[in-house]
């Protein structure tokens, strides 16, 4: 564990490196700003209540529209792997979500919401097709074997659950959660910069752009990553623990 620490601090100090190399061959703050001054800035803002500010509205709507995907996707992908039915009428609107671009389901979510609950939207619509398709997979990887023994001796539904579906939803919808919840604060926050939404990161990612400021639209885009990371880890440590709690992860 320390090892991997360790690794980890040297993989972030080489890559501030590399931006300060790239920032020294660039020449020019205005097209790349060397780390100095976006640290400098992030020291600044970080003091400020409007800062917290704009993370916790940005945070609250990318986090519900993260969480209620994946409601949804869980409900949805248990009906779909009980009823072939269900899966064959979901699956038209998934394909259609994961193909279109997203910059075509933010102008339309424009005209149809208010602006405040576009990046919940955005990062709701855009993860969904990514946790209802694992864990479909997985409830599909399900021990036939045991499922069968389950049947011969009435096993209820519950117990099915608990005991033979979860575990096999378990390595699926941890790998699908890495990545959605990675893709929804990068959909969330690009919602938030074509709409303008007021309050939040991206509308500070467009003023920054707007001013030239290129020291603010690093220092902000920093602040996306750390809290994209921070609620990645944070989520996938509570998934794990509901699992073990529900009997789905037998090796914890």
């Amino acid at each position: 564990m320390k090892n991997e620490r360790l690794q980890r601090l040297l993989a972030t100090a080489l890559a501030v490196a590399v931006w300060q190399a790239a920032s020294m061959a660039v020449g020019s703050s205005l097209l790349l700003a060397s780390p100095v001054p976006v640290a400098a800035r992030l020291a600044a803002l970080l003091p400020t209540a409007a800062f917290w500010q704009t993370i916790f509205f940005s945070l609250l709507r990318i986090a519900g529209g993260f969480l209620l995907a994946l409601v949804l996707a869980a409900v949805l992908a248990l009906a779909a792997g009980r009823l072939r039915v269900v899966e064959i009428l979901l699956q038209p609107y998934v394909l259609a979500i994961k193909s279109v671009p997203v910059a075509s389901f933010i102008i339309l979510a424009l005209i149809w919401l208010k602006t405040s609950h576009l990046s919940l939207f955005i990062s709701f619509l855009m993860v969904f097709p990514a946790l209802y398709t694992n864990i479909l997979v997985g409830i599909k990887s399900a021990d036939g074997q045991l499922l069968e023994m389950a049947q011969v001796f009435r096993v209820p539904w519950k117990r099915r659950l608990r005991m033979i579906y979860l575990p096999a939803i378990r390595p699926f919808l941890l790998a699908g959660s890495a990545t959605a919840l990675g893709m929804s604060w990068k959909a969330g926050v690009a919602a938030e910069v074509i709409g303008v939404v007021s309050g939040s990161i991206g509308e500070r990612l467009y003023d920054a752009k707007i001013y030239l400021q290129t020291a603010d639209l690093l220092a902000w885009t920093v602040v996306i990553v750390a809290m994209s990371a921070g609620f990645e880890w944070l989520m996938l440590r509570l998934l794990r623990r509901v699992f073990r709690t529900l009997g789905g992860d037998a090796a914890c």
